[in-house]
């Protein structure tokens, strides 16, 4: 999409500003806005509305759901519907909000207040790809990095009349809006195709191929099944078998984390696997790390061998599960990785196809439910049932799941790259637009002027 510019800039002296209108001013933001710094304590008895950082999406500026029963403890930061809220811990996530009510808020998050400023423009201005950037190269901490008002206040920022202030932000309400309900049509495509994967893998693992595809490879289609005994189960064919994982299996086990820790990890070595390299989709290598050869003998019993298939077995990712590739190089997992490795290797592509099921999946969840549990334990690892087809049948299944996700994860990742496209336009068309870069004024306030038009990624 192509947008008129500007007939006349000037140096703004700030390189992510790059030249700004010739009729904008450029200030520090603190001669334009001020922290509006009020710490209160957290009062039980009379609860207002919190916001956390977990309440804030990252570069969009929208308020997350916030729970009503949430009191902070200790001191938060108190706000009004005139504040803009910024998040000085870790600016590359880049959340701020215009809240538009009363509330208290985590001492995480700059209270900010300005007359100068159209408080849309300024939250798009916070939000612009190069103040982000800008802000997090001050940060200090490298756990916690955190930038300060002393820095983000002396910050040179573009600011247009006020009037135009108010053309920037219908501008970009209204664009940023249309691009936002493409994103959320395009990110329910991807749920769609994603539980349709799932519910493909699910049917087969426990009903057997379709008609077409059984006779493709030389089987004879079901058309007698047996009640399984579970209620989750219900019919399975006949000739199936139901079992459970440590039946079939000869280790059930995972590593652990080397003697000093990160400390340990070197550029190049054996491969160490964390429970981020293991995905549904397949081993993810992109953030692996290494462990030189002495710390992988000291580690032997978690070596992975090719074929195996791995589970998460802890946190936000437990249950994620693939199998080892059959031409897989010497590795390693850590405590959040179990491996699973099959009496007979045969049986490998089958079973990391049982383990992406929706009923294994359920197993897992429902091993958490009523206990504070850190995650599976090996025990409840082997006791998860499954249904066992014969080994001709295991093999087909698998190449034929092999086949059909593929096709359903390329179209996610067609999607996928579409969504990327999207979110990079938005960014590009905010920074643009608060930037003076394109013109998004009302026609008749430009009438007459000719200019160049700018084309934005």
């Amino acid at each position: 999409m192509r947008h008129p510019a500007y007939p006349e800039y000037k140096e703004s002296g700030v390189q992510w500003l790059g030249n700004v209108p010739e009729h904008w001013e450029v200030r520090r933001l603190k001669m334009a806005a001020y922290l509006n710094d009020r710490k209160v304590e957290a009062d039980e008895e009379n609860p207002v509305p919190y916001i956390g950082l977990e309440n804030i999406e990252s570069w969009t500026g929208k308020l997350l759901q916030i729970d009503p029963n949430i009191v902070p403890s200790g001191v938060a930061n108190r706000f009004t519907k005139k504040n803009i809220l910024f998040g000085k811990l870790r600016p590359y996530l880049a959340k701020a909000c215009n809240p538009g009510f009363d509330g208290l808020c985590s001492t995480e998050l700059l209270v900010i207040e300005s007359e100068d400023f159209d408080r849309r423009t300024l939250l798009y201005l916070l939000l612009a790809d190069g103040f982000i950037k800008f802000v997090d190269s001050s940060t200090y901490g490298s756990k916690m990095p955190r930038a300060n008002w002393d820095f983000i206040g002396n910050c040179l920022l573009p600011i247009p009349p006020l009037s135009e202030q108010t053309a920037i932000a219908d501008f970009l309400d209204r664009e940023t809006g249309r691009i936002d309900g493409l994103l959320a049509r395009k990110r329910w495509l991807i749920e769609l195709l994603r539980e349709k994967r799932t519910a493909l893998i699910s049917r087969t693992v426990t009903r057997g191929l379709p008609a077409d595809a059984a006779r493709e490879f030389g089987l004879e289609p079901h058309t007698r099944f047996r009640d399984s005994g579970i209620d989750w189960l219900g019919e399975v064919p006949e000739g199936w078998e139901v079992k459970r994982l440590g039946y079939i299996t000869k280790k059930i086990g995972s590593g652990k984390t080397p003697s000093g820790g990160a400390e340990t990890y070197v550029d190049e070595g054996v491969m160490f696997l964390r429970s981020q390299n293991v995905y549904d989709e397949g081993l993810r290598l992109a953030d692996i790390v290494c462990i030189d050869e002495d710390v992988d003998l000291e580690m032997s019993s978690s070596r992975v061998k090719p074929l195996d298939v791995l589970l998460n077995i802890t946190g936000a990712s437990l249950g994620r599960t693939c199998i080892v590739p059959g031409d897989f190089q010497a590795a390693n997992v850590n405590q959040h990785v179990c491996i699973i490795r099959m009496q007979n290797v045969e049986q490998s592509h089958f079973i990391a196809w049982v383990m992406k099921s929706a009923g294994i999946k359920a197993q897992i969840q429902n091993a958490q439910t009523g206990a504070a549990r850190e995650g599976l334990n090996f025990e409840q690892i082997s006791k998860l049932v499954f249904v066992l087809p014969p080994l001709p049948e295991q093999i087909a299944i698998a190449t034929y799941l092999d086949r059909e996700t593929s096709k359903i994860d390329r179209l996610v990742e067609k999607v996928e790259a579409a969504v990327g496209r999207l979110q990079e336009y938005r960014t590009a068309l905010i920074t643009a637009a608060v930037t003076g870069k394109i013109d998004v004024r009302e026609r008749e306030t430009t009438k007459g002027v000719c200019h160049a038009p700018v084309a934005l990624p």
